[in-house]
């Protein structure tokens, strides 16, 4: 084992569970809630930060103001807390209290949005929020995970790689689509060197990520209010919404097994089992291509058991339906509720982003 003098020098990056005894289907899950952070989110943050130091923008009396429904704001604290900086979270009324308390309990201040913005939603009020803080005092720097080139390029140089060591046969890459990072960090690697994997953004129903309309989503983590600026359709080969109620069941069918992951993580196992299902076949008749496919865990469970996990926040959100409906099948999930979408049309958010984000990988590249 590693001995380490810094929280966020620690990592496990190599765990995979192998869904295959639970589905049916040749599905792994790449987790990577086991670190100081609790979430996928450490690597970026890592990787934002370290670019912010060495541009000379971070330094001695700055706070980091970043906008957040949960996970990056945790491991920005813990960030902050290992560094010696001020961190100011913005968040809002859809993150649970056990990660607010979290982040306070790192010594980070955190600024709850209880009304959505007409248009934007939470995440546009959010965003209007952090300018008005960074308008008001020059010593606050937002590193802006919506924006930032190190939000892909994290998972560009690790996530991304670990998948493909392990997965040589790799035929299929589920990946959750929120800011987009892990999506095009990892979407950007395999086109790039090993062009034969699909790679299917999974995403909430109710997102406008991939163009779908908006609609109320309780369940923080994945889709947007927003699209993300990120976000390169070049390099996604198809797209899965989920529904919510699909979320829970399978988060609750893999509790059922011992495994107690978060939110997003049922969403990705749902969308990439319907979608095998639909496009390789589900077994019916003994008729059922096999192929080799990942997904990835954002983060475990703990906080979650206020929600997803707690059944009057599930029959009051969501409807008790949930609660007595079927769960997980070989085919996907009982009684529908995916959506399969074809790419919807359109450029990057910032025409600037593309040349910048570019550039960033064809340092690590070159």
């Amino acid at each position: 084992m590693p001995v380490i003098s810094a929280s966020h020098e620690f990592d496990v990056s190599d765990l995979f569970v192998n869904l295959q005894p639970f589905f049916g289907r040749r599905l792994f899950l790449k987790v990577e809630g086991f670190n100081f952070a609790g979430s996928i989110k450490l690597k970026a943050a890592r990787e934002m930060v370290a670019q912010a130091e060495a541009a000379g923008v971070l330094g001695a009396g700055s706070t980091l103001v970043e906008s957040s429904s949960g996970n990056m704001g945790v491991a920005l604290s813990v960030l902050a807390a290992a560094k010696g900086f001020k961190f100011l979270c913005v968040t809002d009324s859809r993150c649970n209290a056990v990660t607010r308390r979290t982040m306070e309990s790192y010594g980070a201040e955190v600024h709850v949005i209880t009304e959505p913005h007409e248009t934007e939603g939470f995440l546009g009020a959010r965003i209007r929020h952090v300018k008005a803080l960074l308008a008001a005092d020059e010593k606050k720097v937002w590193l802006n995970q919506y924006l930032s080139p190190g939000n892909a390029l994290a998972h560009y140089r690790t996530t991304a790689p670990a998948i493909a060591r392990q997965f040589p046969d790799l035929n299929v890459l589920f990946i959750g689509a929120g800011t987009t990072g892990t999506l095009m960090g990892c979407a950007r690697y395999f086109r790039e060197r090993r062009p034969s994997v699909r790679v299917v953004a999974v995403d909430s129903v109710g997102s406008v990520t991939f163009g779908g309309p908006a609609a109320t989503r309780h369940i923080p983590g994945l889709g947007t209010s927003v699209r993300p600026a990120l976000l390169d359709e070049s390099l996604v080969d198809d797209t899965v919404h989920v529904a919510e109620a699909d979320t829970v069941r399978a988060c609750r069918e893999l509790m059922r097994h011992g495994f107690l992951f978060g939110g997003s993580t049922g969403t990705v196992v749902a969308g990439s089992l319907r979608w095998l299902s639909e496009q390789y076949g589900d077994g019916a008749g003994g008729v059922r291509d096999e192929v080799t496919a990942v997904t990835i865990s954002p983060d475990l469970g703990e906080r979650y058991m206020d929600t997803v996990y707690h059944d009057d926040w599930v029959r009051n959100s969501l409807g008790s339906e949930i609660l007595t409906s079927g769960g997980i099948t070989e085919g996907g999930i009982a009684g529908g509720g995916l959506m399969e979408g074809t790419l919807a049309e359109g450029a990057l958010a910032e025409g600037d982003l593309a040349t910048e984000f570019d550039a960033g990988f064809e340092t690590v590249s070159g």
